[in-house]
Parts: C-alpha cells; sequence; structure tokens
C-alpha cells in the first residue's frame, strides 16, 4: 500500500527525530482537532514500534481562556501530571496545527509574562534531560487555514509550501536530511573552533563571544521542518547593535523594525517601528530575559519568505537569527529564562559575518 504524506511525515518524526525505541514511554502533543491526521499517523507509527504512546490534545482557545480568567497563583501553578511527564517521558512529539494564529494578540502582557516566568522549569528540565541523552524531543506543525492566512497564502498553496519544506514531496525525506545534515556537520566542525563571530549588515554591527561553546547541527531532531547552525555565545561577551528588518512575532504578538543595542551580553536598549510596548514586556518577563540565548544561521533553501510561524521562518535560507533569553545547555550556554523569542534578519542584502576575522558567509550563503 502506498505511503500517505502523513504516514511519511510520522515515519520521520517517530523513526528518525525522536529514534523511539521498544519499550519508549512517548508524549505526543497537539493544540487543534486539525492535527488528528498526524497525530492517528504518529500514534499507530509508535506502536508499531513496541514503544508507549499518550496523546494529550487541547483546543486552540483553551490559552486565552486561562489568561483571561487566572488568577496571578494559576498562573504561577503547574498541575503536577505535567510535571510528572517532564520527568519521565522519554519522547516528546509536539504537533501545531492553530485556529488562530492571532488569538493572544489582546492578552494582558504582564499575565503573558508571569505565566511564561512559571512555566520556564518544564522547558528547562526538558532542555536538561536533553543535554543528558535521557530525552528527545521534536515540534512539527500540520497546515490550518489559520498559518496559510498569517503566510498570506491560500490553504493549498500553503500545504505544498509546508510539505515541500520537510522534503515530504520526495520519496525519502529521511535521506535528504542526512544530506542536509552532513553538510552542516562540516560547518559546525569548523565553528567549533572560532572564538568570535562578528556580524554586519543593514543597521548592525555585533560580536559574539563563542569560544568553547558547541555549535549544534539542525536536520530535523528537534525541529520539523530543519535547516540551522547555531550555539549560544558567553553571556557577558555580546556587544554591539543588532537591527531586525523581519516581522517577529511571538506568542501571537509581533514588533516590527527591532533595533537592539547589547552591552556585555545584556540587552540595554529596545526599540521598534511597530509593537515596542510588547517588545520591552516580554525583555522583562525575568532575571535572564535580556541575556542571549542562541545565534544562528538559518540554511533550508525552500523557505523563503516569512510566514509568520517562527518554526519555518527561522530556518529561512539566506537568514541569521538570535534569541533573547534562554541558552541551550548543549552547547555550553548557561542563560536561564522563561524567554526564548528568535529574532529573524535577512542577510541576503549584502550581510556578512566574520569568524576571527575570516569571511565565511556573505550575501545569505556560507562560503566555507
Amino acid at each position: 500500500m502506498q505511503k500517505t504524506v502523513w504516514d511519511k511525515y510520522a515515519q520521520v518524526l517517530v523513526d528518525y527525530s525522536t529514534d523511539v525505541q521498544k519499550g519508549d514511554l512517548v508524549l505526543i502533543k497537539s493544540d487543534s482537532i486539525y492535527a488528528k491526521d498526524l497525530v492517528r499517523a504518529v500514534y499507530r507509527r509508535v506502536l508499531e514500534k513496541g514503544a508507549n504512546p499518550i496523546v494529550r490534545s487541547s483546543y486552540g482557545d483553551m490559552a486565552e481562556i486561562f489568561l483571561k480568567l487566572a488568577s496571578d497563583e494559576q498562573l504561577d501553578y503547574i498541575d503536577p501530571m505535567s510535571q510528572l511527564e517532564y520527568d519521565v517521558v522519554d519522547k516528546y512529539i509536539s504537533i501545531g496545527a492553530p485556529l488562530n494564529t492571532k488569538s493572544l494578540s489582546n492578552a494582558d502582557l504582564a499575565k503573558l509574562s508571569r505565566r511564561g516566568k512559571a512555566t520556564k522549569q518544564l522547558s528547562e528540565k526538558l532542555m536538561k534531560r536533553s543535554a543528558e541523552g535521557k530525552a528527545k524531543w521534536v515540534i512539527a506543525d500540520v497546515p490550518t487555514h489559520a498559518l496559510a492566512q498569517e503566510a498570506k497564502m491560500s490553504f493549498d498553496e500553503y500545504s505544498e509550501f509546508l510539505f515541500k519544506s520537510c522534503y515530504l514531496d520526495l520519496d525519502d525525506p529521511v535521506a535528504k536530511l542526512k544530506e542536509l545534515d552532513a553538510k552542516q556537520e562540516a560547518w559546525v566542525k569548523y565553528l567549533d573552533n572560532v572564538k568570535n563571530i562578528h556580524i554586519v549588515g543593514e543597521k548592525t554591527d555585533i560580536t559574539f563571544n563563542v569560544e568553547g561553546r558547541k555549535w549544534i547541527n539542525c536536520s530535523g531532531l528537534n525541529n520539523y521542518p530543519d535547516g540551522e547552525v547555531f550555539t549560544s555565545p558567553v553571556e557577558n561577551g555580546i556587544n554591539g547593535e543588532i537591527y531586525f528588518d523581519l516581522p517577529q512575532n511571538y506568542r501571537g504578538n509581533s514588533a516590527k523594525g527591532v533595533l537592539l543595542v547589547i552591552k556585555d551580553g545584556r540587552i540595554v536598549e529596545a526599540h521598534a517601528e511597530q509593537g515596542e510596548e510588547f517588545l520591552n514586556a516580554m525583555l522583562d518577563m525575568d532575571e535572564g530575559s535580556r541575556g542571549i540565548g542562541e545565534i544562528a544561521i538559518g540554511t533550508n533553501d525552500e523557505i523563503q519568505n516569512v510566514t509568520g510561524n517562527i518554526l519555518f521562518d527561522e530556518k529561512i535560507g539566506g537568514s541569521i537569527h538570535m534569541a533573547a533569553g534562554a541558552s541551550y545547555p548543549e552547547t555550553g550556554g548557561k542563560n536561564v529564562s522563561g524567554l526564548h523569542w528568535d529574532m529573524i534578519k535577512n542577510m541576503k542584502n549584502g550581510g556578512k559575518i566574520y569568524a576571527d576575522d575570516k569571511l565565511i558567509y556573505e550575501n545569505g550563503k556560507m562560503i566555507i
């Protein structure tokens, strides 16, 4: 029987991304009924692998209701079932399928910030267990009308875009992911021996101390689609300013024309042509939210334009992104925060990256 696109999608997530083994406890999470075709295919594949699936699903407006009605005590509360899941689950497969990408656009910013601070312990636990090799996780999306509208595409156009971005139009998407992995592995081996990264471009001149930090090759193991190499810079070793020309979306809100001034690893000024209040509210979330958790290079040439979905936009071929907030422990990063906001910059308009004063990237392409 010929495989459907959902069968191929599930096989990537289960066999390749999370490497599900017999006896594993696998949590499959989805945020709407629109994810059911992929959830069913993943559930079936997990069972075929001899593992033990748990499905947790919700409706897209639950977060909106929660933020509207929750007291401070409820915002701070983490239920024991979630605590247990993050302690014992072996593999996490999270499938997004939003009904409305703007459902939190008018949410109380203080409540958003408080909830992010409360749930930070869960994300920290997952990152720590992942870095220790005790858990694996992947996030993925399915096409919805909301995502298509956000991307200014028809539903059919967006579906085709999403499947191509994931290489699901190919007979063997895993082979393509392994090809990407091999190419990027050469880059990370080079970057692992670099002390300083210097990025220049439109309204941008910034340096990152990356000495001793590990670069990560992203080829479908945690995000799908994928295509990036990243690290967490030395916490006090970032200086300069950086301008993000593309819309920066986070939790249903956005900021445009963002300019950050960074001194000794802290964002000391944050300006935006639109959405400056939201920008600064998120940057004031907690002690670590004005630190820098990530610097990355996007490499997926199937993604060329902003769609309003960070899972795709941060992978844009010819872009870089920098995250305010939490670091990744597996890189050696130490910054802790409930925030991890990836901000994307187009580099195809003359952007350059120097590694220890050697030009390694120009106009959106690696040249090493």
